[in-house]
């Protein structure tokens, strides 16, 4: 197990204190363990003195695939499909290869890096079933960091023409039911890739199970225009309202396209969206509605995605966030950077706080 210092402080430094941030420069800032046991607070600071420490709550990933930790930069000149999409896609060739003693390293080496950089805890999306949970979950015991797992079936349980037909009680084949029990076993949730990847019925089926087990539900949507049209053409709905109506998802990742009748959907189901701006770029996408989902009140964290696309440093995605939100609010005053700040920090450590107690 790592060591980490049991207690230490600081002098003369700038402390973003509570819920709201609030800046303040301290003469003295202590902590044991996980409690802070002193912030001597001498007056708001408005701007960096030079030489001041700033010190910010631990950070939060909200979406990462750190299965493809050891393919860095192996989406470069790939579709989404082509790099992403099982079972041809680069990523799921790749994986296949690796073996428990081959893989591992670089999920640890991975961890320690987003410790380095300020990360705390991360919610992952874990490919290859119960064994990829399982080896996540190793890695998470040797280097500290916590892992919120999500797992996904090895194989794809149905055929396109399944899939296609989504016929009304086309539920799990029994193996894959199985796999599927065995996968909440071991991870803290379940999420496939698109709402695409099943049928309604296997959906279904999935909400229930996972809410009989305390277990979380995730999904990727409106990354594309791709998911929703598929969507559209085989059920009639697109795939964010069919993600709501059949699975219940506690989070949906991406909202790259998401429309303005999509996002006062996404408001008034109270669901909570997980922006990865860095690898929407990289795969040559739109840049996520930021500006538009802030004006709309809707509840967002932040994360790096995939590994072939990107370093998991929430830090870098912060930056690169703030800078896309000011350029689509066409005001280089608005929106208030805490605004960016809180979807790693306040409000993920709240969603992060919610999950443990949901998944205890």
């Amino acid at each position: 197990m790592p060591t980490h210092p049991t207690s230490g402080q600081l002098t003369d430094c700038i402390v973003l204190l509570g819920s709201e941030l609030t800046p303040f420069r301290c003469s003295r800032f202590a902590w044991s363990g996980d409690t802070i046991t002193a912030a001597d607070r001498i007056a708001p600071a408005s701007t960096l003195e030079a030489g001041a420490v700033v010190v910010i709550p631990g950070l939060y990933n909200s979406h990462t695939h750190l299965g493809d930790s050891a393919l860095p930069d192996g989406a470069t000149g790939l579709t989404l499909e082509e790099a992403f999409f099982r079972p041809a896609g680069y990523k799921y060739r790749e994986l296949a290869k690796l073996t428990r003693e081959t893989h591992l390293p670089h999920l640890e080496a991975h961890l320690r890096y987003m410790a380095r950089s300020g990360t705390v805890a991360h919610l992952d999306f874990r490919e290859q079933g119960p064994a990829g949970a399982e080896l996540l979950r190793a890695a998470s015991i040797n280097t500290g960091v916590e892992s919120i797992i999500l797992n996904q079936f090895n194989e794809s349980p149905f055929t396109e023409a399944d899939l296609r037909a989504n016929r009304p009680g086309h539920a799990l084949p029994p193996a894959h039911r199985a796999e599927l029990e065995h996968m909440l076993s071991v991870a803290d949730g379940f999420s496939e890739s698109t709402m695409n990847d099943l049928t309604d019925a296997a959906w279904a089926e999935i909400r229930t199970l996972t809410s009989a087990r305390g277990k979380l539900r995730a999904i990727h949507c409106l990354e594309n225009a791709g998911y929703r049209d598929l969507s559209l053409a085989t059920t009639g709905r697109g795939d964010l309202i069919r993600a709501l109506e059949f699975y219940d998802p506690d989070i949906i990742v991406h909202l790259t396209v998401a429309t303005a009748d999509e996002i006062a959907l996404l408001v008034r189901a109270k669901k909570t969206g997980v922006l990865n701006p860095r690898a929407n770029a990289n795969l040559g996408l739109p840049l996520p509605p930021i500006a538009a989902l802030l004006r709309a009140g809707a509840n967002l964290l932040l994360g790096t995605d995939n590994g072939m696309l990107n370093s998991p440093n929430i830090l870098a995605e912060l930056d690169f966030t703030y800078k896309v939100a000011k350029s689509q609010f066409a005001d280089a005053l608005w929106p208030d950077p805490t605004a960016i700040l809180k979807m790693a920090t306040t409000y993920a450590f709240y969603w992060f706080k919610t999950c443990r107690s949901a998944i205890a």
